[in-house]
């Protein structure tokens, strides 16, 4: 189904054809990729992807152990680690070979950056990410186009009762106001701890909430201000207005797959081959696209990869 968005329309104008058929998922948009090439000797190199516990996480975990298979590699999945402390924790354990992992949130949850000192050049930051990344043994690849930045939400009802366009707005008002975000978000640097140091805003209440409710607290009222994501869909289905970022607090979050190096070396140039070719396909506009799927349309992540791989070319078969 096209979703009507603005975002919908685009991709499917990609590939007219195969949009509008009762029942089918718009096309996700082709950048004219070079199909992965399989290697029966990558058949010798299991790698076990993970990926932390929400949406996006999951489809980027599907996605690339999708694109290694493909390059011949044997995959396994394991899929919803925890938050990024538990997800890093497994990788160096060696329970996972490998996850999706934002810039912007290593540098300040790993590396002890504080947020407006990350660079807001997003090759710049990736550049510092993979130095702090390599000192402990593992590789951060090439990011993706896309980035996933933490944002500041409110309803359209209560942009027009404040008078909120950007987040220094809040100043007046946030006494008043009860902001929902993730479990972590109280202790970084780039949510509440940010908002209280950056802009010195100090909320009625903070409340915890799972990453997949953050919308929907925001749309039953129980959340006056929401700390969501920029490729969520919802956002656009539920008219939220993302407040600016006045003061340039929140960094880069491309992503990156980061690996212990061992498996690196172990697998061969193909890895990084392949993992080049996928993150040409992960656009912004494809990942709000891929993340709907999921969470609007109810489809699992992995045959949302499955479809992703064959509609951008990265897989033959139509």
């Amino acid at each position: 189904m096209c979703h009507g968005w603005p975002i919908a329309a685009l991709l499917c104008a990609t590939l007219v054809a195969a949009c509008g058929s009762a029942g089918e998922p718009p096309p996700v948009g082709s950048l004219g990729s070079t199909t992965i090439q399989r290697d029966a000797a990558n058949a010798k190199t299991t790698l076990t992807i993970g990926s932390k516990n929400f949406t996006e996480q999951r489809v980027l975990g599907e996605v690339y152990a999708e694109g290694l298979r493909a390059a011949g590699y044997k995959v396994r999945t394991m899929l919803d680690l925890g938050n990024q402390n538990a997800a890093l924790r497994a990788l160096e354990a060696g329970r996972v070979d490998g996850y999706p992992e934002y810039t912007g949130t290593a540098l300040v949850a790993f590396f002890g950056v504080r947020a407006e000192a990350i660079p807001h050049d997003d090759q710049a930051a990736y550049q510092q990410a993979r130095r702090d990344f390599a000192a402990k043994g593992l590789v951060a690849l090439a990011p993706t186009p896309f980035t996933d930045s933490n944002e500041v939400a409110v309803t359209e009802a209560t942009a027009k009762r404040y008078r909120l366009e950007a987040i220094s707005d809040l100043v007046r008002v946030a006494g008043k106001l009860t902001l929902y975000g993730s479990p972590e978000c109280r202790r970084r640097a780039d949510c509440l701890l940010g908002l209280e140091q950056v802009y010195g805003l100090h909320f009625k209440r903070f409340v915890p909430v799972d990453v997949g409710k953050r919308h929907q607290v925001l749309q039953d009222g129980r959340a006056d201000v929401s700390i969501v994501f920029t490729t969520d869909p919802q956002i656009r289905r539920g008219h939220e207005v993302l407040l600016r970022d006045d003061r340039g607090m929140f960094p880069p979050y491309n992503s990156t797959l980061v690996l212990r190096r061992p498996v690196v070396q172990r697998a061969g140039p193909d890895l990084e081959r392949t993992i080049r070719l996928v993150n040409s396909q992960l656009t912004a506009a494809n990942m709000q696209e891929l993340n709907a799927r999921v969470d609007l349309d109810q489809r699992s992540a992995r045959s949302v990869a499955h479809e992703f791989l064959r509609q951008t070319g990265l897989v033959g078969g139509g």
